[in-house]
């Protein structure tokens, strides 16, 4: 009786090959999904940083670089940008 719960030594190195198998997998699909989002967020902050630079220097809209907006930056993008033109245009400090 014993005999029939015992697995062969080939049965438990499948079995541990198989556990390896998945958790790579589980840990690429992961570890892909974080990198894409770093990168993402580089991408944001250097096309932000790269607007808000050329418009200070081409539009003198003396919009500051602080912590503040560069993390909306890195987060948001282009439409951060956007956001900080139109409230450099009504007036409103940043």
């Amino acid at each position: 009786m014993l005999e029939l719960l015992e697995l062969s030594s080939i049965g438990v190195e499948l079995i541990i090959i198989a556990a390896i198998g998945i958790l790579l997998f589980l840990i690429f699909k992961v570890g892909k999904s974080i990198l894409r989002l770093i990168f993402g967020l580089i991408a944001n902050s250097i096309l932000g940083l790269i607007a808000i630079f050329a418009l200070n220097y081409l539009f003198k809209m003396e919009i500051p670089i602080n912590l503040a907006i560069i993390l909306s930056t890195m987060i948001f993008g282009l439409p951060a940008v956007g956001t900080f033109v139109i409230l450099h245009l009504f007036g409103i400090p940043l």
